[in-house]
């Protein structure tokens, strides 16, 4: 085995003339993980094949410039609250908010200015006993994109040596607000046009029902015997085409399961398999809900890298996180943090082969 690696490097700079880093993490297997300081960006991921090999697994852009000028979320850090809040407005200790909103009438991913697009502060980059990693940070003001309180963020990448990639999460605020981050790679484990091969499974016994804008309605419906039963493992293709009101809704998967595990611990939230390939990922996390998303939206008009267009469902997301609209929904998991309190959330992508 080789020695750990960290080099850094400019990507390319802001339209105010502030420098993006790109930073290239290599653990001793051989896995790499390239992430920029802008929105926290995973731009490129490594992991073996069945014989070894090692490739791209994430999808992505070749330049700052394509970042910026599109908006599917391809591998960055999202705040303050990830998923949607219904109309954009919450409630919090009986003070309403009114956020920006950017998709409809509703919050997505925290707003106009989320996470996604902040250059975020370096605070290190160092190779560790546990693998090479960069730490990054940002503080949002109070107001920013509506919501209250000013939050101090902390976002730590990991590349170990058992080839996972690990993201630790904190943040306090200084008033009471609502938080809820995740990371947003949209993954494909063999290059092929569409993930619709990749077999899923889910530990999860229901997911939220939305409305026809994408908004939980509150129900919890028990996912047995129906496309979004993947207690067992299913080809993402085999059942997204069902006569089924929700996935009509999302043009495909785009929901939030409920993880069947204890509250705030470690466990596993999904695994794909790819069996052309022999990758295997397997997503942990913290969070109670996990989003999966078949990438619906895509319809082949970005040019990624390699100059690859990215087609209908080329890609998939596996995002753990709050439920969505949680500060809307009193029997959801609270999202709400308070002075003297630490968020903290770990999300972890392990690669393996079978």
């Amino acid at each position: 085995m080789s020695e750990s690696i960290l080099r850094r490097e400019i990507f390319g700079k802001l339209p105010a003339g502030d420098e993006v880093e790109r930073f290239s993490l290599r653990n001793r297997r051989g896995m790499e993980v390239d992430i920029l300081s802008y929105g926290g960006i995973v731009t490129r991921l490594t992991a073996p094949d069945a014989q070894g090999h090692y490739a791209d697994v994430v999808l992505g852009h070749r330049t700052l410039t394509e970042y910026l000028a599109n908006s599917q979320y391809f591998g960055c850090l999202i705040g303050r609250y990830a998923n949607r809040i219904r109309n954009g407005r919450l409630t919090v200790d009986g003070v309403p908010y009114v956020l920006r909103p950017n998709a409809g009438m509703h919050c997505l991913h925290g707003g106009i200015h989320g996470f996604d697009k902040v250059l975020w502060r370096v605070a290190d980059a160092s190779v560790t006993a546990a693998g090479p990693r960069v730490r990054l940070d940002h503080v949002s003001p109070s107001g920013e994109e509506g919501f209250p309180g000013t939050l101090s963020v902390c976002a730590e990448y990991t590349l170990t040596e058992d080839d996972s990639l690990r993201l630790d999460y904190t943040a306090t605020t200084d008033a009471p607000t609502v938080v809820n981050l995740t990371q947003h790679s949209y993954f494909n484990l063999s290059g092929a046009p569409d993930v619709l091969g990749h077999v899923l499974q889910i530990p999860a016994q229901r997911f939220l029902v939305t409305d026809d804008t994408q908004i939980p309605t509150g129900e919890l419906r028990d996912a047995a015997g129906s496309p979004f039963d993947f207690q067992q493992p299913v080809a993402i293709g085999a059942r997204i085409g069902a006569d089924d009101e929700q996935l009509k809704i999302g043009k495909g998967y785009d929901h939030n399961w409920v993880i069947d595990k204890p509250a705030g611990e470690l466990g596993l939230m999904a695994s794909v398999f790819e069996a052309v390939s022999g990758r295997r990922l397997d997503v942990l996390s913290t969070a109670p809900g996990l989003q999966f998303y078949s990438g619906n939206s895509l319809d082949g008009s970005l040019s990624g890298k390699g100059r690859r267009s990215y087609g209908f469902r080329s890609g998939l997301c596996l995002e753990p996180q709050g439920f969505p609209d949680a500060p809307n929904h009193p029997d959801f998991p609270s999202a709400t943090l308070r002075p003297g309190e630490t968020y903290r959330g770990t999300i972890i992508h392990r690669f393996t082969t079978r």
